[in-house]
């Protein structure tokens, strides 16, 4: 171990080429990014090393030999957290010592050490028996189908693990402190503590209030402990608005909070103290919060998965599909440029500037749909933009000409939150995420406004949306009005009911479900409560929608999956939206480039981050095995659950249904797919959801929307012939819970699969956790997700272009919208971005050294990354990264930024192009003689400054086209400094008339 290991500290002379002989000859790999244990990446006077004795990798940045500086890195970002004054790396060498000797853990620490143990006895019994287990299976145990895997520690486990007696021989060579029920060791002391768990207080905040008043008066100090202060704040809101017998007039309930984690209260005697969790108090999940360890599914693997290759279908604005050749160094006077070389159709070839990374996108069809490259110089590509663009303007007419209709309508302004909201909104058994917390304010923001809301909640399935809609229920109902819930199945219908009802069952509400499972005399008392007011939240389906729905005071439509509506439901909405505060719920994502396009069109939330104290769901590849069918369906029923098994050949169904039958004859089993009576699928479905089937044996009709918290196993087979999208939909349907769930995808074996297959099982399997798996499906997702959000005709329109240039041109045609058709609706919009992109031509040398950043994929995202950077804050952030992750900003990299810095100046200016070659800048300005620009005070301000100043600015105008131009401008920094002073003339109009 010794003579494996180096030490490395700052200001120390190490050379480098030792360091990389070092890792090299002990098995390191050198990789581009060091993103797990014994791998290593040199990059100019940069070493970063993953040493398998440590959590994160190391960075040491060279001075020649000498070590200028050691920090601690972020393999996920790939920037610094924290500096090092002396480090030590240390090989793999587990495998080598459990082959040459055997020696316990505790022969390796210090003699002084204390060794505390809570319940010893129990836990050598579980020792003991584990090891028993081990040994009765250990010939299946250590057998694995990939034999190159060296994890397999070799032997049997009795010759590798210690036993509990000798765990427990050894053990007592320390000092030791054991606590528990019952004791192993002889103690010669023994202490004893007065204290005693907190008490259960069900959220019966009157009862929590009396016992802090009594604890007070006893002499005894209050405390709570919780996660975040956002309880705390609830606590003492709470507090404030309740009325206790116990509490004189004017009297606080005083208490001091602790931001501290503790996973169980107690009341201690002899310190007088009162110890409360706020998770016990409002009844909350706790779950440990854990070290952060790293995996790899982490943002440099989704870098890695979205990097544009050689090959690549891409699509460029102006000139349609075509194929990614990679970077090239091009000549531009004399001096060294990067681009992007494209081939189009017949060999023809773009060359893009790096400036204009912004104006392609990688082509994402549907299916993998290959597309046909366009052909550069034909009216093809305008025809199909223009045609795309004029559908994409009809409907997002539909959509702001209602957006305008609800805001000159008078709606109803509700009242801001009251203690029965706080206290609802406190009971949640999870900690709310950042994005529903900014999800519910914004909707709360809305309900209190004097015009109806209309907003749209996108978020992957289980992040946590029904939880906003049922504040934003309670909210209207605090209000005395009445709620409609709307959703597509009477399955979901009889869920959200299930689901309203639990939340608020502590609460004076009254809810009603509708559908065709109801009787007609029970849906006739519904209504009827309905219109006299007594029924305070109906959840239904379209039916909801019929005639004879009258209701009594409606202040909130919650619409769940509004795509799923036909036609004629659509229109029903329409007319009753149009002074009612809506509410829709999507689960398909939406990624923000969307959710800026449509923003004035819809007001627009996503919920990108799952809930806190999810586990991941454990997605496993394996080969169709009886015995891993059996094992896993045992194991879910054993401990209360219940399982999906999805096949998707309706033909042998049942087959499989009888082989499980076989397989687990005690166990009640359900058969569903889309071929069946829809009477006879609710039922089969309605018995899952109730919980009198275990095994639900169905094809993916499960895949919209099924949400089962009991169901926390999956089991798909045939799951190479599924897409990435549908197997996360379909993981989706577990895990929703506190429980840890599974997914296990049968397949054939590895070897005999398609490339395409192997990735998407390995991409699926690999990103298990929550957001990771998000993340890797968004891109399918979102493909389905486009045609559902803005009407099934798209769909054909993104097969065509692809998905991400069908949202730049959906961007254009909504910002084209606001400044032709609707301008009066938006006048009263700050109008201060005129141009929404700026092209730039140069002949300087602008380009990111390929001795900088060695990695061609690499280099091409630092472009893009740096091409998407949007102000001063970002850039200066940014600059401070590369030089965290590739050592000193070369000269050329700094001109680069400024080339970013101009452009910025430019759209701030209206320009629409710029052009600085041969000492000449030209500016041309926006080329649509009707836009709004040409009505602004920045174009008259400008004119007036151009007029003064003849000798330095020279206009012209050519094509229809305005220009003006410089002289004598050589350098980006020039070019920036002219810029600058145009906009402190307009910067000072502004200033002036305000």
């Amino acid at each position: 171990m010794v003579s494996n290991t180096v030490e490395a500290r700052v200001g120390e002379k190490l050379s480098v080429d030792f360091i990389i002989e070092f890792l090299n000859e002990n098995q390191f790999e050198r990789s581009d990014f060091v993103i797990e244990a014994g791998q290593f990446a040199v990059r100019g006077g940069i070493v970063d090393v993953f040493s398998f004795a440590n959590e994160l990798p190391y960075r040491m940045e060279f001075n020649g030999d000498i070590i200028e500086s050691i920090r601690v890195f972020d393999p996920s970002t790939q920037l610094s957290e924290k500096n090092m004054n002396h480090i030590t790396i240390i090989p793999n060498v587990q495998s080598k010592l459990i082959s040459q000797e055997h020696q316990s853990f505790l022969e390796f620490i210090p003699a002084e050490t204390i060794i505390w143990c809570v319940d010893a006895e129990h836990s050598f019994e579980m020792m003991q028996s584990g090891l028993k287990r081990m040994n009765e299976s250990s010939s299946s145990a250590l057998v694995n189908d990939d034999d190159s895997d060296d994890t397999i520690i070799p032997g049997k486990p009795d010759e590798v693990f210690d036993s509990a007696d000798r765990m427990r021989e050894l053990i007592q060579n320390f000092r030791i402190i054991e606590s528990g029920s019952k004791f192993e060791f002889n103690a010669p002391n023994t202490l004893t503590f007065r204290s005693r768990p907190q008490p259960s207080f069900n959220k019966n905040f009157e009862l929590v209030g009396t016992t802090f008043l009594e604890n007070a008066s006893a002499g005894y100090q209050n405390l709570i402990f919780a996660d975040s202060a956002k309880q705390i704040e609830r606590i003492y809101a709470i507090f404030n608005d309740i009325k206790i017998p116990a509490r004189l007039p004017g009297k606080e309930i005083s208490f001091t909070p602790m931001l501290l984690s503790l996973h169980q209260g107690f009341i201690d005697d002899d310190l007088k103290m009162a110890c409360y969790t706020d998770h016990q108090i409002f009844d909350r999940y706790h779950r440990f919060r854990l070290r952060k360890n790293y995996s790899k599914n982490e943002a440099l693997s989704l870098k890695e998965i979205y990097s544009l290759k050689p090959g690549d279908f891409i699509t460029h604005i102006d000139h349609g599909v075509g194929k990614f050749a990679g970077l090239e160094k091009v000549d531009v006077n004399g001096k060294t440029q990067e681009a992007i070389r494209l081939v189009y159709k017949d060999n023809d070839i773009l060359y893009v500037s790096i400036h204009s990374l912004h104006r392609i996108a990688r082509f994402t069809g549907k299916d993998g749909a290959q597309p046909k490259l366009n052909k550069l110089g034909t009216a093809t590509w305008a025809n199909l933009k223009q045609k795309t663009k004029k559908r994409v303007k009809d409907i997002a007419k539909d959509l702001i000409s209602l957006y305008a209709q609800r805001r000159s309508q008078k709606g109803f302004a509700f009242q801001p939150d009251n203690y029965l909201q706080t206290e609802l909104e406190a009971s949640f058994i999870y900690e709310d995420t950042p994005d529903q917390l900014k999800s519910t304010n914004d909707l709360k923001k809305d309900m209190e406004k004097p015009y109806p809301m209309d907003r749209l909640i996108c978020g992957d399935v289980g992040f946590g949306k029904t939880e906003v809609a049922i504040r934003a229920a309670f909210k209207a109902v605090n209000d005395s009005k009445q709620v409609a819930v709307l959703v597509p199945t009477t399955i979901l219908a009889l869920q959200h009911f299930k689901t309203f009802s639990e939340r608020l069952k502590d609460f004076p509400v009254t809810i009603y479900y509708l559908n065709r499972f109801k009787s007609a005399a029970q849906q006739s008392v519904t209504i009827d409560k309905l219109k006299s007011g007594k029924v305070d939240i109906v959840i239904g389906t379209h039916r909801i929608l019929s005639k004879d729905i009258k209701f009594h005071d409606l202040g909130l439509l919650i619409i769940d999956e509004e795509q799923k509506f036909g036609v004629a439901a659509k229109e029903k909405l329409k007319a009753l939206r149009v002074n009612v505060d809506t509410l829709t719920l999507t689960a398909t994502p939406i990624p923000r480039t969307l959710q800026f396009s449509l923003m004035g069109a819809r007001d627009l939330s996503v919920i990108n981050t799952p809930p806190p104290n999810r586990y991941p769901v454990t997605t496993e590849v394996h080969t169709f095995s009886e015995k891993l069918i059996k094992e896993a369906i045992q194991f879910e029923v054993a401990r209360g659950g219940q399982v999906f098994f999805i096949h998707n050949r309706v033909q042998d169904i049942h087959d499989i249904s009888a082989l499980i039958r076989k397989l687990c004859p005690d166990v009640k089993i359900g058969v569903g797919h889309g071929q069946m009576e829809g009477e006879q699928l609710e039922n089969v479905l309605l018995n899952f959801i109730e919980g009198e089937t275990d095994v639900l044996v169905a094809t993916t009709i499960i895949e919209s929307g099924i949400d089962i918290s009991n169901a926390n196993t999956i089991i798909i087979n045939q799951a190479h012939h599924f897409g990435l999208s549908d197997l996360h939909q379909m993981r989706g349907r577990v895990g929703r819970s506190n429980k840890k769930a599974f997914c296990y995808l049968l397949a054939p074996p590895l070897s005999v699969l398609t490339p395409e297959a192997k990735q998407r099982l390995k991409a699926i399997e690999e990103f298990s956790d929550l957001g990771s798996g998000f993340n890797v499906a968004m891109r399918d997702l979102d493909i389905r997700g486009a045609g559902n959000m803005l009407g099934g005709e798209q769909s054909g329109f993104i097969s065509e272009i692809g998905y991400e240039m069908f949202h730049k041109i959906l961007d254009e045609a909504i910002q084209e919208l606001k400044d032709t058709d609707f301008k009066d609706i938006f006048k009263g919009e700050e109008k201060s971005v005129f141009v929404h992109d700026c092209q730039i031509d140069t002949d300087l040398e602008i380009l990111i050294p390929s001795d900088y950043i060695t990695n061609i994929t690499e280099r091409l995202n630092i472009y893009k990354e740096i091409d998407d950077l949007e102000n001063e804050t970002q850039l200066v952030t940014y600059l401070k990264n590369l030089k965290d992750r590739f050592g000193p900003v070369p000269e050329e990299v700094n001109e680069l930024m400024s080339a970013i810095q101009l452009r910025w100046k430019a759209k701030e200016l209206g320009f629409e192009k710029i052009i600085l070659k041969g000492g000449i800048l030209k500016g041309y300005f926006v080329s649509n003689p009707e836009s709004s620009f040409y009505r602004s005070s920045v174009f008259s301000e400008l004119i007036g400054y151009i007029q003064k100043n003849p000798q330095r600015i020279k206009m012209s105008e050519k094509n229809n086209k305005l220009s003006i131009s410089f002289s004598g401008i050589r350098t980006v920094a020039q070019a920036n400094k002219i810029f600058a002073e145009l906009i402190q003339q307009v910067v000072h109009v502004k200033e002036t008339i305000s």
